[in-house]
């Protein structure tokens, strides 16, 4: 089962990952939303739309725009809407 981990806490664990461009993307409700903080980070993809991010916060130890999701993603990316996938550090095991 895919499962994302950070500063060595278990973040997003999900069998219903969507993989795009090599990166799982999670169900929202398979993130562990204590760790999310929102931040005012976005960027534009052409075929995807664009971009919110969130920052990781586990145990004091904080990772900025860590996380990124798609809120309105355009019609060629609708199977990412409402997931999260992860970068900077976050191991993801498939």
């Amino acid at each position: 089962m895919p499962t994302a981990t950070w500063n060595g806490k278990t973040i997003a664990q999900s069998d219903d990952t969507v993989v795009v461009e090599g990166n799982h993307y999670f169900p929202r409700d398979a993130v562990d939303q204590a760790v999310l903080t929102p931040s005012t980070t976005t960027s534009v993809c052409p075929w995807k739309g664009t971009a919110s991010y969130h920052s990781l916060v586990v145990d004091g130890k904080q990772n900025t725009d860590a996380a990124w999701f798609y809120p309105e993603p355009k019609s060629a990316a609708a199977e990412i809407r409402d997931r999260i996938a992860f970068w900077k550090g976050v191991e993801v095991r498939a």
